[in-house]
């Protein structure tokens, strides 16, 4: 029988999206973890400048800005076991960091040095994905896998808001509630799908929607780490419980350009942003610390020191990272490849190495 109601997992945050109190004590997340939290956001925060001073200085052929969406990448990250897998869309690189994806390896996909700058099965996290929602059911082919297999693994799927305007993110929530996968969809909810706002391609909310696919579905508060991470692990559990699917929309904002091929002023305005940088993600995990007696301006440098030092090493080791080898574009397709994969390897690799070197 599908689960359509609620349930405790919705009922942990309140109207404004965030955890309540009782959420709070019920999610029961260490200070330990919440610190843990607020080091990643400081360092995905620094990774993401990094990235973006690498573009205007010519070493990156492109940059998407994340800076605004570190408690959502950083809480839904983290909220994952080890063994859950995780599909991202292309601004999830703070996903990558947090999951454990060295800095500098992630970014040379940025760099034009590879097609596929990890394996998805060593980290159990997939690339990132350019084409708007076509991950989405790629996540529910892995998430039945999963389900034929009996294992007991969520798997978590994010895309923006411009992504549920989609055919291929509408199929999937249909599948997802039809066949109760153990599917995490998460919505990054930035306001902005490039230069379209959110008022002109959603009627309602997102969250509403996952009601007429039959399982739950609920808005939080994206700029809050504690929150997301809370939810998402919530989430999480219930999949891998036999619970089915769960629908979280995060709301968050872009406070920087879409990439850095895009002028946002042409389109929305300072005063918008400003609005919104009031709930800086690295300050309300600041905010969430000192409620709890485990912030000072020593702990505050030391993370900065840290994050610092990780975006120089990036920064290093992206530049003196060496291309792939065109040919390393057939290596990972197939574990047996057939006879017509492999000639037209050769035949590929004959006309860019007529000498065989």
């Amino acid at each position: 029988m599908a689960h359509t109601t609620a349930g405790p997992v919705t009922g942990m945050v309140g109207p404004d999206g965030a955890l309540t109190a009782e959420g709070e004590r019920a999610a029961g997340v260490t200070t330990q973890t919440l610190r843990r939290l607020y080091e990643l956001l400081v360092l995905c925060r620094r990774l993401d400048q990094e990235g973006l001073h690498l573009q205007r200085q010519g070493e990156l052929g492109l940059w998407g800005p994340i800076a605004g969406h570190e408690a959502v990448q950083v809480g839904a990250a983290l909220a994952m076991a080890p063994t859950d897998w995780i599909v991202p869309y292309y601004r999830d690189y703070g996903m990558a960091v947090t999951r454990g994806i060295d800095p500098a390896v992630a970014m040379t996909w940025f760099r034009g040095l590879t097609h596929g700058a990890w394996k998805p099965r060593d980290q159990r996290f997939g690339p990132l994905i350019i084409s708007v929602g076509s991950q989405m059911p790629h996540a529910a082919g892995l998430a039945l896998g999963c389900k034929l297999d009996k294992e007991a693994t969520a798997v978590l799927v994010s895309s923006g808001e411009g992504a549920t305007s989609t055919g291929d993110w509408h199929e999937t929530m249909n599948y997802a509630g039809v066949f109760q996968l153990p599917l995490v969809i998460l919505c990054e909810n930035n306001q902005w799908a490039i230069s379209v706002p959110m008022r002109k391609q959603v009627a309602g909310r997102i969250a509403d929607r996952a009601a007429g696919y039959g399982f739950p579905g609920v808005r939080i508060d994206g700029t809050d780490v504690l929150t997301v991470y809370a939810m998402v692990r919530a989430a999480a559990e219930r999949a891998r419980a036999g619970d089915g699917p769960m629908l979280i929309e995060s709301m968050s904002y872009r406070f920087l350009a879409h990439t850095t091929s895009d002028d946002p002023t042409r389109y929305r305005t300072e005063e918008e942003a400003e609005e919104w940088k009031r709930c800086d993600p690295v300050l309300r995990a600041e905010q969430r610390l000192k409620a709890r007696n485990a912030f000072d301006e020593a702990y505050a440098q030391a993370t900065r020191d840290a994050a610092e030092g990780a975006a120089l090493r990036m920064r290093s080791d992206l530049l003196a990272a060496q291309a792939d080898h065109p040919g390393a574009i057939f290596d990972h397709v197939f574990k047996n490849p057939p006879a017509a994969h492999l000639r037209e390897r050769d035949v590929f690799l004959a006309d860019i190495e007529p000498g065989g070197e």
